[in-house]
């Protein structure tokens, strides 16, 4: 069975590159009026080749300075390429700038291409490939063949096949196979209206495989659309793959809301973003610094984006430096880990270098700490568990799912893979319900729990006279308030390693007390004693600041301390009464309730002998603290109503 792959051109204008393709394929690529008028590829060509068992989709792109947004998007998906170099004109700028963005992509094989060797002596022709053997050290072209050939007189074309045969090989060879086995992915260079089919779109596909019937996600939008037909090269087929240029006949779409730079996806597969985290490769014979927040041209897939680079190591970059960055771009886009991407200036239209991405939808590293970085680096790993767990800290959300791990590193047995970071103990399973659970890193999980800690040392600080806080008002200053389940799980952290305790809905640090002046240490247990001589015609919380004007603020702390310490009981926030009151008023109470079975609040106040003002709030302290029962105007005691 053969094998499928995109084959490219790169080379400077009129260095024969559209000819050559004509002379291989006997196709013209050159399809629009003004490149035949003018003699120059203007637009992305396209032609199809068979070298020995494999099958080439020929991408021929534009050698024009001014067409080098159309290179790039040509440039999408290759496999190989052929970079083209005239014998009698050799080395160019735009054969120079060509092979910089082509050294920025993911090529897995090339070879250099000497055209119109018919045009120069022998010794001539000999010091081109000097040249150009000088030129492409250091890239994949330096591993392939360096050919010289002739369209006129077919001199070096048979050698030439047979190279591309060779190349094709070692680009089989070096194939990941993840890319065989991804979701589909199609970015789009091309959208038209072909009568009696309606909208077409063409790529190369660069990973996975689509059928006819397929349903599949245009993104960035997300627009769901139908797959009616499908071509490669220029035969019906039932199915599409990776390594096949394609046109792709569409339902659900207009054909006006298509154009170069979508790309067609499986569903759940791609997730646009405005911020990704790269890695970011200078060019080494770059003219000047990079400096932290330049706005650059993003070229990745097909699509040209503008955006600001975030470095995250540094503030500048030298030529040939390497570094990890942010891109915040002014459009979404769609990208998946480890896809190659190039910068250009925004103006003037120089390439500046390029990369690989390492997060394709990423939170924001305003001020990365150094463990942020870390894990950013090991989205870099060769190794995927590390991967998987970088992504999992980096996300430090609870949205996250194995489902996303093929896009975001790559990674395509991902339950297997977090359950294995789940036994090691990295990455903590947290249950939500029945049919969910989230998953976190362990660091994400120790890092809420010392938030709780920061926040309630800062609530003990607010408020010194306070045992403990409402845990409702700890739990309203942190994230994760959508699950709650993880919060909880922050805090067993905290209770097994008796750092808090929480009783009661009330939170505090072990050990913590309350901090008082000595004027509050003199008046606390003046309060105490005033309350337990009142009996149950205690004062007010406001008659008691009126009697201390000098401590008015700490009264009410004062009356809570004593009630955390078991000395006063809480009717509610005006009214405190000693704890022997309360004793002696149900010692009054419970056998009028035996007897009576139930009692009024006109029954209870004459029974205590004393006036509404007290009766109604302790009636209603009863029952809020379980003590009584509410049935109409009567009350009679829980344990009584539940025994009937």
């Amino acid at each position: 069975m053969s094998k499928d792959f995109i084959l490219g051109t790169a080379g400077h204008i009129d260095h024969g590159k559209t000819s050559l393709v004509r002379a291989l394929t006997g196709t013209d690529t050159d399809r629009l009026p003004e490149e035949k008028k003018r003699g120059i590829t203007i637009e992305l060509g396209y032609a199809y080749l068979e070298v020995g068992g494999y099958r080439l989709g020929v991408v021929d792109v534009p050698g024009h300075e001014k067409f080098i947004r159309q290179m790039l998007s040509g440039a999408t998906g290759m496999d190989l390429a052929m970079l083209v170099v005239a014998a009698d004109d050799s080395i160019k700028q735009q054969t120079r700038e060509h092979l910089d963005i082509l050294r920025m992509l993911d090529l897995a094989a090339g070879i250099v291409v000497i055209t119109k060797a018919d045009l120069v002596d022998p010794q001539w022709l000999e010091l081109v490939r000097e040249e150009v053997r000088e030129l492409v050290a250091g890239t994949v072209f330096a591993e392939g063949e360096v050919i010289a050939t002739s369209v006129k007189t077919l001199q070096g074309l048979d050698e030439l096949r047979a190279a591309l045969e060779r190349a094709a090989a070692r680009a089989e060879a070096r194939q990941e196979q993840r890319r065989l086995s991804a979701p589909f992915r199609l970015p789009i260079d091309r959208a038209f209206v072909v009568e009696g089919f309606g909208t077409v779109v063409t790529g190369s596909v660069v990973s996975g495989r689509a059928q006819v019937g397929d349903a599949l996600i245009l993104q960035p939008s997300g627009v769901e659309v139908r797959v009616r037909g499908l071509q490669n090269h220029e035969q019906q087929a039932e199915f599409v793959s990776q390594g096949q240029r394609a046109a792709v006949n569409l339902a659900g779409v207009h054909h006006e809301e298509l154009q170069r730079g979508q790309e067609l996806a499986a569903p759940g597969y791609l997730r646009a973003a405005t911020v990704m985290t790269v890695e970011l490769l200078l060019l080494p014979d770059l003219k000047r610094e990079f400096n932290d927040r330049t706005r650059i041209r993003f070229h990745l897939g097909t699509q040209e984006n503008l955006g600001i680079v975030r470095l995250l190591e540094q503030a500048t970059m030298g030529p040939g430096e390497r570094c990890l960055a942010q891109v915040y771009l002014d459009a979404p886009s769609v990208a998946t880990w480890n896809q190659p991407f190039v910068i250009r200036q925004e103006s003037p239209l120089i390439t500046l270098g390029g990369g690989r991405i390492l997060d394709p939808h990423a939170e924001p590293l305003r001020r990365p700490m150094t463990e942020e970085l870390s894990f950013v680096r090991q989205l870099a790993s060769a190794n995927e568990l590390e991967r998987v767990e970088a992504a999992i800290y980096l996300d430090a959300g609870c949205g996250w799912t194995a489902a996303e791990l093929p896009a975001t590193v790559g990674v395509y047995n991902g339950p297997a893979a977090v359950a294995e970071l789940v036994r090691t103990g990295s990455v903590v399973e947290v249950p939500v319900s029945a049919q969910r659970k989230v998953w976190l890193h362990r660091r994400r999980l120790e890092q809420l729990a010392e938030q709780i800690r920061t926040n309630l040392q800062k609530m003990h600080a607010a408020a010194p006279l306070k045992l403990a806080h409402p845990l409702g008002d700890l739990l309203s200053k942190l994230k994760y308030l959508d699950e709650p389940e993880v919060v909880q799980a922050a805090l067993g952290l905290l209770t097994r390693s008796n750092q808090v305790s929480v009783v009661g809905g009330q939170i505090a640090l072990e050990g913590h007390g309350p901090k008082m002046s000595r004027a509050e240490r003199l008046l606390l247990p003046q309060l105490v004693e005033a309350l337990k001589a009142a009996g149950l015609a205690v004062p007010l919380v406001k008659e008691l600041q009126n009697a201390q004007p000098k401590n008015r603020e700490t009264v009410p702390q004062l009356l809570r301390l004593a009630e955390g310490a078991g000395d006063l009981v809480g009717i509610n926030p005006e009214l405190f009464l000693h704890r022997e009151t309360m004793e002696a008023i149900k010692a009054k109470l419970e056998p009028e309730f035996h007897r009576r079975g139930s009692l009024t609040v006109s029954e209870i106040r004459e029974l205590l002998e004393t006036s509404r003002k007290y009766a109604v709030p302790l009636c209603e302290y009863f029952d809020s603290s379980g003590y009584t029962v509410r049935e109409g105007d009567t009350r009679r005691l829980k344990a009584a109503a539940t025994n009937s």
